[in-house]
């Protein structure tokens, strides 16, 4: 009797306890792969992390990839203009945040009043009529008030490597350098180009308007030209 009770504890201690003490393991394993791939789940505004309520597991491995949006997206304030060019008028120019002052020459300048691609409201630049800078967009102005310049490719890359393409929609000529832009009847998806009708900071503006077509990832050197701004004579 004793022999058969010691061959019963050796069967369970050698074999049915590894066999216990292996599913467990096995068990939180498998617990642990599970929280790590399970991704963090966005707080609502106004509620308090930590309050104890949760949702159903959700399995990393299984979680859909986001459904690609019309552009691509970045946070406000990462996503600057760095470059315009309009192959059509040999218009080719970096674009640079403005000085306080007068304006640069041999750049083109963005307002930060107004808004970016692939934001919503409209991207607002502008440069002198000058030779180099925008000035083919004047001289283009004055001819049939710029109706050959409709349809016209407007390329913008931004600081994130992409490239937004538009096309000219509306040219706008006079424009009092009174008016308050923000009261321009801007729409999303919209560029808008600004050069003087003369040489005083009274003169008036013409201003071109483009409709955006499409975006598409940019070469990094393409998207960031070397600028050199430069204080008007």
């Amino acid at each position: 009797m004793a022999a058969r009770m010691h061959d019963l504890f050796e069967r369970i201690r050698t074999r049915v306890v590894p066999a216990i003490v292996t599913a467990a393991g096995i068990s939180l394993l498998a617990a642990g792969l599970m929280t790590y791939s399970s991704p963090v789940q966005a707080v609502p505004p106004g509620s308090a992390a930590g309050d104890g309520a949760s949702g159903p597991p959700s399995f990393g491995l299984l979680t859909m990839p986001p459904f690609p949006s019309a552009h691509p997206s970045a946070s406000p304030g990462q996503r600057v203009v760095t470059r315009v060019v309009m192959p059509a008028l040999g218009i080719d120019l970096p674009v640079v945040k403005p000085p306080a002052g007068f304006p640069y020459c041999d750049v083109a300048m963005y307002l930060d009043s107004f808004s970016v691609p692939g934001e919503p409201g409209a991207t607002y630049l502008f440069a002198h009529a000058r030779t180099g800078m925008f000035l083919p967009l004047l001289t283009r102005s004055m001819r049939n008030n710029g109706a050959s310049m409709i349809d016209m490719l407007v390329q913008v890359y931004t600081s994130d490597d992409i490239l937004w393409d538009y096309r000219v929609v509306q040219v706008r000529r006079h424009y009092p350098a009174s008016g308050i832009l923000q009261s321009l009847p801007t729409k999303s998806d919209q560029l808008w180009l600004q050069t003087s009708e003369g040489p005083l900071a009274s003169s008036p503006k013409m201003q071109v308007v483009a409709q955006l077509l499409a975006s598409a990832p940019a070469d990094h050197a393409a998207a960031h030209p070397k600028a050199h701004p430069r204080v008007c004579a």
